[in-house]
């Protein structure tokens, strides 16, 4: 019987010449895309962690200092400053920038007309360059002709040094992020919105739950998961702002604007110290590695 049984489950041979082939097809696009990666992503990462113990111009052959690199641009005195710029900067953006496209996600979803023109207006901005945006309100800050200015002025209001101005700089930073980020999370925020079943909905309504009832106690913790996978997004990005200070104000006023991204750029390309921009971006990328675990784990006992 057990001979009868192998030889009755022995596959044909075209079968199996199939199978090898449809297999190596897709072990074909696996290896592409592990080539993809290591080229264009573990290789940097990995060059980074040596360029931050080495003193290397690109020029002559790179000589090891250890943790010197280290020393140097902890001493400086805008790497505090640039910490604590990147930390506010993130905080305002998780203010603004997470909150706004969550609610504008729920205004879309409620529309019942012009909901695709609408969808398109929000997305609008992110297809446009990033440093074309930013340039836009780098004519909307000018505290000349700037729209902003001028729409202030048209109701008599006071009239703002955006990118001037100390207490106003780093804001405006957070502003135009927002601006530009703005469609892609909307976009994401909706499609969760749209997965929520509508039977939900209705029996809140039959238990007289209003529109802020309704969002706190269905809308939310239907999309929870959402919620948390975008708010760990968020932080890593913003925690890694370069283009808007690059761009927009050049690390001023008076260092106001200066983040940890921006720092690096500086040290490697205005100092020439490549070693230091890498012991920074090295800094930067550990503190992220180990909120991006204590986020996960807290998210993960959460769930439990």
């Amino acid at each position: 019987m057990s001979a009868i049984s192998v030889r009755g489950t022995r596959r044909k041979p075209g079968t199996v010449r199939r199978g090898v082939r449809r297999n190596l097809t897709a072990y074909g696009f696996l290896c592409g895309a592990l080539i993809c990666f290591a080229f264009f992503s573990w290789y940097p990462m990995i060059r980074e962690v040596l360029l931050s113990f080495q003193q290397n111009n690109f020029v002559d052959a790179p000589v090891w200092v250890g943790f010197d690199n280290f020393r140097t641009v902890i001493t400086d005195p805008t790497f505090v400053t640039a910490w604590v710029n990147t930390a506010v900067f993130t905080g305002l953006a998780l203010l603004v920038g997470y909150v706004i496209p969550f609610f504008a996600a729920i205004v879309l979803n409620e529309l019942r007309h012009a909901r695709a023109y609408l969808r398109f207006v929000v997305y609008l901005p992110v297809m446009l360059p990033p440093a074309v945006a930013v340039l836009l309100f780098k004519w909307f800050y000018d505290p000349g002709a700037g729209l902003f200015n001028q729409v202030l002025d048209a109701v008599h209001l006071p009239t703002l040094a955006w990118l001037d101005s100390t207490s106003t700089a780093l804001l405006s930073l957070v502003l135009v992020s927002t601006w530009m980020n703005l469609g892609t999370g909307t976009l994401i925020y909706l499609a969760a919105l749209q997965s929520i079943p509508g039977e939900l909905y209705e029996a809140a309504e039959l238990d007289g739950a209003g529109l802020f009832k309704r969002i706190w106690h269905v809308t939310i913790p239907q999309t929870r998961l959402i919620l948390l996978v975008m708010l760990l997004l968020q932080i890593v990005a913003t925690m890694q702002v370069f283009i808007e200070p690059y761009l927009l104000t050049g690390g001023g006023p008076e260092n106001a604007t200066v983040t940890v991204a921006y720092l690096m750029y500086q040290y490697a390309f205005n100092f020439g110290d490549f070693g230091g921009g890498g012991a920074l971006g090295l800094m930067l990328m550990i503190v992220l590695m180990v909120f991006s675990a204590v986020y996960l784990r807290v998210s993960r006992d959460t769930d439990n």
